[in-house]
């Protein structure tokens, strides 16, 4: 039976991905004839969902449905490495969501992914986004904080925007000082020429912890109550990192986080510490980094062919033959698009797995040591362990062609001088007059903060925190305990100087807040597991249909947080846990596995 319904599911991805392309490349090739026919004379080329340019009348619908968020890992990509930072974690918040993503030296892309619950059979970035940004309103349910998943979006907006809105988690930086109306632009209102409404935030603040006070009893200030909110966000961007960092073997503690979007930067320095991380790198366009990358990218065209063989020397000898017609197809692709041959590099790769899982890994195509040693690495990395003596299968192979793309007006940050990350060539000898001194809430204190405009920086310029540096495309943080930098290309690089105390045990009271952090951490534990069992089962009961529950429980076998799995489960679970807890009392050790 698993030989039947494992194509069959291929099949319906396949299908899914032409349904896709069909609805959304008729709408796509209208308005990129109007765009086209408004810039005549002028080599138009469209940003794709794997990270590459194509010629405009190439452009389909598949291709474009994580375009924007790709526009942003390029030019996160491009500008680290011209930085001297090798391994990134992209941090992109805007105003509806939050996007993140793995860089150690190349693009992760997916080439079987699912969108909308829509299963897509192209290449794509590998990009996991989660409900929480700018916008993401707030709710109180009576015991607990809650952050989005709904979002005031551009209309109405935050309740700040003086359009009726709600209290969303830009209000909450509004509220700590985060963000000051007096140096952000003053444009809404009916005549759009009034500043931000620090006075309707206040009140539905003091509102909101006056109805949080009633329910819980506690005597929460409407300061309290705001950061509250903003200790949940970033929880839920921190779990959003570690799915594509932690849950892939990766250890963020030594990566640095990249941040861009309009309001990374206000939450950066948070969520490095939610980590563990202590690096932060800013970029001068951050705040429109993923239109800036668009031209930092070049031309791409890939092709890949499935070729399920065992991986023997004459698999590997078929998959270099093929790989050589893809990358003729590839390069001629490039060719027709006005790139010379000069211009175009090829990279091929093999993507391997174990007879019988469904789990890809993606290796450089090479020698057959190679790609074994390749394999072995990043699965053991991934999973914690191999499995020796199962046979190994050359699933498919990918095929990337790469041509080099001159925009013009965009400077690529290598023409400037590379620095270390954390070392501007000189420090400023005297100390850095602010533009303003405001009052900011951080940590559960006020402080009487610096307020820096960025364009005025020079490099050199050191400024430890807490501070608020300003500039046309967002607003940065500088939190307690970090030093902020300005390099000689411009960059601001964030460091964190004094160690992050820990945290005192929460004790047995109900905190609201802490409440809703922890559901998301025992959530998210839950949901990993989940991912690695269906990662690497071989059932295709457990890989396909998803036919299993992962969930946490206590000591005394009590549900604590379920993963949204297949909840009938959750029936017997309960009762399994407490009957291995009550034959295995005072026997249990850490690490032991006990299996019904």
């Amino acid at each position: 039976m698993s030989h039947r319904v494992s194509p069959l599911l291929k099949l319906v991805a396949r299908g899914d991905t032409t349904v896709v392309d069909a609805y959304l490349s008729p709408i796509l090739r209208r308005y990129v004839n109007q765009v086209a026919a408004s810039m005549q004379d002028v080599r138009l080329l469209f940003m794709q969902s794997n990270g590459g340019l194509t010629d405009a009348n190439l452009f389909q619908g598949k291709d474009s449905i994580l375009s924007g968020p790709a526009g942003g890992i390029v030019g996160m990509a491009r500008t680290a490495q011209a930085a001297g930072l090798t391994r990134v974690i992209g941090f992109d918040m805007g105003g509806t969501s939050t996007d993140v993503s793995h860089f150690a030296g190349q693009f992760e892309r997916d080439f079987d992914a699912q969108v909308a619950g829509v299963r897509i059979r192209a290449p794509m970035m590998r990009i996991h986004t989660v409900a929480a940004g700018g916008g993401s309103i707030l709710h109180f349910d009576g015991s607990r904080y809650r952050v989005g998943p709904d979002s005031a979006g551009a209309n109405p907006g935050p309740a700040c925007y003086r359009r009726g809105g709600p209290l969303t988690v830009t209000d909450c930086n509004l509220m700590l000082g985060k963000i000051q109306p007096a140096y952000f632009p003053a444009v809404f209102g009916p005549a759009a020429d009034l500043p931000l409404d620090h006075a309707t935030v206040a009140s539905q603040f003091a509102s909101l912890a006056e109805r949080i006070n009633a329910a819980t009893g506690g005597a929460a200030s409407p300061e309290q109550v705001a950061e509250g909110f903003i200790d949940i966000a970033v929880g839920r961007m921190a779990n959003a990192i570690k799915f594509v960092s932690v849950q892939r073997g990766h250890d963020v503690t030594g990566y640095t986080l990249c941040t861009f979007g309009g309001a990374g930067g206000q939450h950066a320095c948070r969520v490095a510490d939610a980590l563990g991380m202590t690096r932060v790198f800013a970029h001068s366009l951050a705040g429109v980094l993923s239109a800036y990358g668009m031209g930092l990218a070049e031309q791409r065209a890939m092709r890949e062919k499935t070729i399920e063989l065992p991986l023997t020397e004459a698999a590997r000898e078929v998959a270099c033959e093929e790989a050589d017609r893809l990358a003729d197809a590839a390069r001629d692709a490039l060719l027709a698009q006005g790139l010379g041959t000069g211009q175009i590099s090829i990279i091929s790769h093999a993507h391997l797995r174990y007879e019988g899982s469904d789990s890809t890994i993606m290796v450089a195509l090479a020698t057959l040591p190679a790609m074994r040693s390749a394999f072995d690495d990043a699965y053991r990395r991934r999973y914690a362990f191999l499995m020796p003596g199962k046979q190994m299968v050359i699933e498919s192979i990918s095929v990337e062609a790469i041509g080099a793309t001159d925009v013009d007006g965009v400077a690529d940050d290598s023409s400037h001088s590379r620095t270390t990350a954390f070392a501007p060539t000189q420090a400023l000898p005297t100390a850095l007059t602010p533009l303003a001194r405001v009052p900011m809430y951080s940590g559960g204190l006020w402080h009487d903060t610096p307020l820096f405009d960025r364009t005025a920086l020079q490099p050199g310029a050191r400024i430890h925190g807490p501070a608020i540096i300003t500039e046309q495309n967002g607003t940065n943080i500088v939190e307690p305990g970090w030093q902020a930098a300005i390099t000689d290309a411009g960059h601001l690089m964030l460091e964190r100087v004094i160690p992050r105390m820990s945290n005192h045990a929460p004790g047995t009271s109900a905190d609201p807040v802490l409440l809703e952090v922890f559901n998301n951490l025992f959530m998210s534990i839950a949901e990993q597991m989940g991912l690695r069992l269906q990662n690497t089962a071989m059932s295709v009961n457990i890989k396909e249909r998803l036919d299993f529950s992962c969930a946490l429980f206590d000591a005394l076998g009590n549900l604590i947080a379920n993963a949204p799995h297949i909840p009938v489960h959750l029936g017997s679970m309960g009762d399994s846990i407490r009957t291995i807890i009550r034959e295995n009392t005072g026997r249990m050790q850490p690490g032991d596995v006990y299996m019904l």
